[in-house]
């Protein structure tokens, strides 16, 4: 099983980003639950993610927690393969 990158600084963006972990939302939700291969495609848009995150600098956006209504609407999505 591949470990999650939470780094436990839980705090989306106006695009639903975790500033911590550079997770959509939708890819935070039930990660346990994805495949192995599933969850390396994730890892595989997070390190893209960051690459961008770095050459554009500090994000500055508001940010705020993520809700339990968020939580429950990512959940009701179906999984993006």
């Amino acid at each position: 099983m591949i470990e999650s990158p939470c780094v436990a600084s839980c705090r989306l963006n106006n695009d639903k980003y975790c500033v911590g972990c550079l997770r959509h939302i939708t890819e935070i939700v039930d990660w346990n639950k994805r495949t192995d291969e599933e969850n390396a495609a994730i890892l595989h848009k997070v390190a893209k993610r960051k690459q961008v995150a770095a050459l554009q600098g500090p994000d500055e956006s508001e940010t705020y927690p993520i809700t339990q209504a968020e939580w429950q609407a990512a959940k009701s999505q179906k999984p993006v393969r």
